[in-house]
């Protein structure tokens, strides 16, 4: 495939690619992504339950129906089963329309009993314990700067829209509008406003109004992605001297932890909290009290009757998404029990779908990538010894995770009844004590933060861990029956872009004990911001077909990370796959040809045709906003156009539409 390439023939599925889907219409170095995807982007409606769908969606599909036969079996073999049950309980329709309203009273009553704010706090604790949105997040994690102890963090929180600009942008007027209409609504179908003696409308723009001065404390995307920034340590004694106005330690107290257990706090904004603060101490308590009955709603409304699910589903999947019609009811069952016993589900889905040689090829591939980016990082020229020494070092501490964790979690002490909602409290009461549990306790290293049937991967920087769960080692990512250029093109590149996660803007502030510590010197980090600043410079030109250029641009910034891992992924997948055919006792280029089409086209194929997608406009602008990712045809286009080997392979020359002159290709690792 040359300069002619759109006239050849391609290669044959069976080698792992989907020649079905491809459109040699198109001129590959024109524009590769609808080359070889663009008959499935032309012929693929994408199914009414959702606002896209494409090649991970498709495995998730696989991976949801093959959970459903797991929750549906365990529940008929064990009646006992924690699984089953839970399923159960969201399927027996019956009972939850008889129910009404009645699974929000016990949440509303303790809300009405507070007298005062202090003992407001303690019941906004008690509901975020249950699930309940609050103002502030709390998790627990690795201290970023002692990873060897977990910490609490505490993160801004509290809005019902999808990002703060939803609140200030007047691109999102209609949505804002929207927006308040949804929480009367479901204030009135739930009985909430005639409980509170208000009307609804009165009661949701006292509502929108407190969630818009939340928002405007709130940090952007792109400033919550500084891993620099977002660490700031604090203590039960800073938090209320720094941040006046709330009950910090009356609140840790109520959440379960104790001076002792938050003796050092982590905190992602200070400006936020600052900003909360204020708000608590200077707003009365019946608008906080309002704010809490409309979260009390809104998060148990996918668990309630009919009404109230419609009303959730209307404004959340298809105002935001442009989504036409609700997922079927066991899908919604099945990530019910996801959500909750995700690990208890694992152990069979890896029995039944995780066979050995699986895993025992994932290590090959993942041995062959980390090989390969340790030579790629010895011979870059950029790089001074020293960092390099240091890069080299953090490289060889990456722990690989494949499948399924070695030790599984135990749900035994969570009780699962017959009451839907009760379970989804019982549930969320459970991992809120599974977390605050770690502290003061060592750090699990087997904790996995995906359940093995998760269509995806990732990097936990504060472990130096890459995880690859099972599912998604699965055509069109990986087979043991396609040739390794379709592996390396799908599944190789997923493990370099997670590995490149450890070297990106923000992965590569951290070293390889998982800290916080810069390693780099002031030379090479500089060199370093220079190439990744074209790279956001690059992006931010990018406008996804049928979006208007002059409002929905990719977010370079925003996108940095995950464009440095796929461009990383790509190229260290080449180096890894050229490294197999030296072993094999073959080289890239003497690798034969099928149908016309070298192997390095075959690997890159692949890879273009792991990103194939398709977005309803709703969907694809709150992704613009919200999602770290950029659109599908940039992780495609906008990588290639970087590789050297694309434009050796499709012969892409100055004038082509994809080309892109040596000189302003960013080459990183």
């Amino acid at each position: 495939m040359t300069s002619n390439a759109s006239d050849q023939h391609t290669a044959p599925a069976e080698r792992g690619l989907d020649t079905a889907g491809m459109d040699t219409t198109v001129d590959p170095k024109a524009d590769l992504y609808r080359y070889a995807n663009g008959a499935w982007i032309a012929q693929h409606d994408i199914p009414s339950d959702r606002g896209i769908d494409g090649a991970f969606y498709a495995l998730r599909d696989r991976s949801e129906e093959q959970i459903r036969d797991i929750i549906t079996a365990a529940g008929e073999a064990d009646p006992e089963s924690k699984v089953g049950a839970l399923y159960n309980s969201f399927m027996d329709e019956e009972a939850i329309e008889k129910a009404g309203n009645r699974p929000l009273d016990p949440d509303l009553e303790l809300l009405q009993t507070a007298q005062d704010k202090d003992g407001l706090v303690i019941v906004m604790a008690a509901l975020d314990a249950s699930g309940v949105g609050s103002p502030v997040g709390v998790y627990v994690n690795n201290d970023a700067k002692k990873a060897t102890q977990y910490v609490p963090y505490l993160a801004q929180s509290g809005l019902g829209l999808p990002d703060e600009e939803y609140y200030r942008e007047e691109k999102y007027a209609e949505i804002r509008e929207a927006y308040r209409e949804h929480i009367a609504s479901m204030l009135k179908i739930t009985g909430v406003a005639e409980r509170f003696g208000t009307s609804p409308e009165d009661a949701a723009q006292t509502i929108f109004d407190l969630e818009t001065r939340l928002a405007e404390h709130h940090w952007d995307k792109v400033a919550c992605r500084d891993a620099h920034k977002t660490y700031n340590p604090y203590s039960p004694d800073t938090l209320s001297t720094d941040f006046p106005g709330f009950p910090w330690e009356r609140w840790i107290e109520a959440l379960g932890g104790s001076r002792e257990t938050f003796e050092r706090v982590v905190v992602a904004q200070p400006s936020y909290l600052r900003g909360f603060a204020d708000m608590w101490a200077s707003e009365p308590m019946e608008r906080w009290v309002l704010w809490l009955a409309w979260h009390i709603a809104h998060s148990r409304a996918a668990f309630l009757h009919s009404a109230a699910v419609r009303e959730n589903f209307e404004f959340y999947s298809k105002r935001l998404m442009g989504t036409e019609e609700m997922r079927d009811r066991w899908k919604r069952g099945v990530g019910l029990v996801e959500s909750l016993l995700g690990e208890e589900v694992g152990k069979e889905y890896v029995a039944r779908h995780f066979p050995p040689e699986h895993k025992a090829r994932m290590q090959e591939l993942v041995g062959n990538l980390i090989e390969a980016y340790r030579e790629s990082i010895s011979s870059l020229e950029w790089m001074t010894p020293e960092t390099r020494e240091r890069a080299l070092e953090k490289l060889g501490k990456f722990t690989p995770k494949i499948g399924y964790p070695d030790e599984w979690r135990d749900y035994s002490s969570l009780i699962i009844g017959e009451n839907v909602v009760e379970n989804v409290k019982a549930g969320n009461r459970f991992e809120h004590d599974y977390e605050l549990g770690k502290l003061g306790q060592p750090i699990n290293v087997h904790e996995w933060h995906m359940t093995p049937q998760t269509v995806n991967a990732y990097f936990n920087p504060v472990m130096n861990e890459i995880v690859f769960p099972a599912a998604i080692l699965q055509p069109p990512f990986f087979s043991m029956e396609a040739e390794d250029a379709a592996n390396y093109g799908g599944i190789g590149s997923v493990i370099g872009h997670e590995i490149g996660h450890g070297f990106d803007d923000q992965g590569a502030k951290y070293d390889g004990d998982g800290n916080l510590n810069d390693w780099w010197t002031e030379a090479d980090l500089r060199e370093f911001e220079k190439r990744t600043s074209s790279l956001v410079s690059q992006y931010s030109e990018y406008t996804p077909e049928g979006l208007d250029p002059a409002e929905d641009r990719v977010n370079g910034e925003l996108t940095l990370g995950e464009n440095i891992g796929d461009l990383g992924g790509l190229t260290i997948a080449i180096k890894a796959y050229r490294k197999a055919l030296d072993k094999a006792g073959t080289s890239l280029e003497e690798a034969p040809k099928v149908d016309g089409v070298s192997a390095t086209q075959r690997l890159i194929l692949a890879y273009a045709q792991i990103w194939r997608s398709k977005a309803r406009t709703q969907t694809a602008k709150m992704l613009l906003s919200i999602d770290p990712h950029s659109p599908s045809e940039f992780r495609c286009n906008g990588t290639v156009r970087n590789v050297d080997e694309y434009h050796e392979a499709f012969g892409v020359q100055p004038g082509d539409d994809m080309w892109l002159a040596p000189e302003e290709r960013v080459r990183i690792w």
